[in-house]
């Protein structure tokens, strides 16, 4: 995979990322609060399953030598959800996150699609999540390989292989955002993998995932549904 940009996005290859939890004040926020407080109203009331817990957000980061280092502070759900509504002035803060990314024995790679019940609703894109408080560790250190394979595992139900740990990070970086994606391989074939995920979304009332798709060649990406983010990863892929 190389290098190189698209759909808003700059892809870099890393060696290494850490991350921190640091206080900020984040002026736009504190400044919208009221209307903030209305917006999220209206989104509970379109999907009342929604929480506005602590999440983290990040500063921005800095790379040098391919080690990327990322500064996280904490805000409500509701701050971030009303941002990217907006899509509020660019004030220095981004929508930062680990995920994992399931490439298969036969040469596909693996997203999900959000459930009905969710803020991204439809949307197609790698299973991931906010960083919170429970990937705080010590010191303030935010825990992102963590955070990944949480999230993939339980949204997916997989067993990520062992070398999983050890995978490189790819940084998509633009429209603020930071995708910090960790491409893993896995032993199985697309159709095997996809049917163990659905049967763990089987077991679960409610799973985030509304079902597993398979991206085999440039014709699989969507425009409509897949992020920028999501896009010009692909597009590196199937290059």
């Amino acid at each position: 995979m190389s290098e190189g940009s698209g759909h808003g996005f700059t892809l870099v290859r890393l060696a290494s990322v850490s991350a921190r939890l640091d206080e900020y004040d984040w002026a736009w926020a504190r400044e919208n609060a009221e209307a903030i407080d209305d917006n999220w109203q209206r989104r509970v009331a379109e999907r009342p399953g929604m929480f506005d817990g602590p999440v983290l957000l990040s500063q921005g980061c800095t790379i040098a030598n391919r080690a990327c280092e990322v500064r996280f502070f904490e805000t409500r759900y509701s701050r971030f959800i009303a941002s990217r509504d907006w899509k509020a002035p660019k004030t220095g803060v981004y929508n930062a996150f680990s995920a994992i990314v399931p490439h298969t024995s036969d040469g596909a790679v693996l997203l999900g699609e959000m459930g009905a019940h969710t803020a991204n609703a439809g949307q197609v894109y790698f299973p991931c999540g906010t960083p919170d408080r429970e990937d705080v560790r010590d010191g303030g250190l935010v825990d992102l390989p963590d955070s990944a394979a949480r999230e993939f595992e339980e949204e997916t139900g997989l067993v990520l292989p062992k070398e999983a740990r050890r995978a490189p990070w790819v940084l998509l970086r633009g429209d603020g955002q930071l995708a910090f994606l960790r491409p893993v391989t896995f032993a199985e074939s697309a159709e095997e993998l996809v049917a163990q995920a659905e049967a763990h979304h089987a077991r679960d009332e409610e799973p985030e995932l509304a079902r597993m798709v398979i991206a085999r060649s440039p014709a699989d990406i969507d425009p409509a549904r897949m992020p920028g983010y999501v896009r010009t990863y692909l597009d590196a892929v199937f290059a």
